[in-house]
């Protein structure tokens, strides 16, 4: 059982910055793609930005420029750095992880719970 833990999310004036951390801990072999993604209200789901395992990294068009995703491999974490933000960035923000399992090496995915992110104008 794979477990992911966020932290870091609040309400915030625009233009100012909150950082997302994301840990995973249980029966993990490795993990390779870590994301993020957000869903507003009355929206579809939306991928935020994906960093695989050699740190190569991209984002969704509306937020390049103020969010940085990166991860710490000896943690099992992935964070998400969120600058200038804008009222249009509220939203419920959940990491997603693929990980592959002890012994077997199936690969498996995992979800956060979600943390909500309100940016007030």
């Amino acid at each position: 059982q794979v477990q992911l833990v966020e932290s870091g999310g609040g309400l915030v004036q625009a233009g100012g910055s909150l950082r997302l951390s994301c840990a995973a801990s249980g029966s993990i072999s490795s993990i390779g793609l870590m994301r993020w993604y957000r869903q507003a209200p009355g929206k579809q789901r939306e991928l935020v930005a994906v960093i695989t395992t050699s740190g190569s990294t991209d984002y969704a068009d509306s937020v390049k420029g103020r969010f940085s995703i990166s991860r710490d491999n000896a943690k099992n974490t992935v964070y998400l750095q969120m600058n200038s933000l804008k009222p249009e960035d509220t939203a419920v923000y959940r990491c997603n992880i693929a990980y592959s399992r002890p012994v077997t090496e199936i690969v498996a995915t995992a979800w956060g719970q979600g943390t909500q992110v309100t940016v007030s104008s």
